[in-house]
């Protein structure tokens, strides 16, 4: 047998240097950068937005849109009065600025409800 030679000792000074580094890339620079995925994520906040505005113009048009059909449906509401108004005008005005001024309050809050999400999302938490 040979004897084996004593191997020689490497010093490590320095990590690699030439290895690929992992970046911490924000979802707010990926919106700023306008990348595939910050595309995606502006595309989920118009989305929930438009889903939101949607659903109130439809409870919107569905209540306001059906009254004319119920006053041709039941034609006797059109003879009660309430304090010497009758009661379609009532409907058509008092009740619906209250539904519309109600409705747009509940937009607001919860359009700026996705807003504050949509934030936290960007900030990370």
């Amino acid at each position: 047998m040979t004897p084996e030679a004593p191997r020689a000792r490497v010093r490590v000074t320095s990590p690699r240097t030439s290895a690929a580094r992992t970046r911490n890339v924000s979802i707010a620079s990926e919106i700023d950068e306008q990348t595939r995925l910050g595309e995606v994520y502006i595309t989920s906040l118009m989305r929930s937005q438009l889903r939101l505005a949607l659903g109130v113009l439809l409870v919107l048009a569905s209540t306001l849109g059906l009254l004319p059909l119920l006053f041709t449906a039941v034609p006797g509401l059109a003879g009660i009065d309430l304090l010497g108004v009758p009661l379609p005008w009532i409907l058509l005005t008092v009740v619906a600025f209250v539904e519309i001024i109600g409705l747009g309050a509940f937009y607001v809050r919860r359009s700026e409800r996705n807003e504050a999400t949509f934030s936290d999302l960007l900030d990370g938490r």
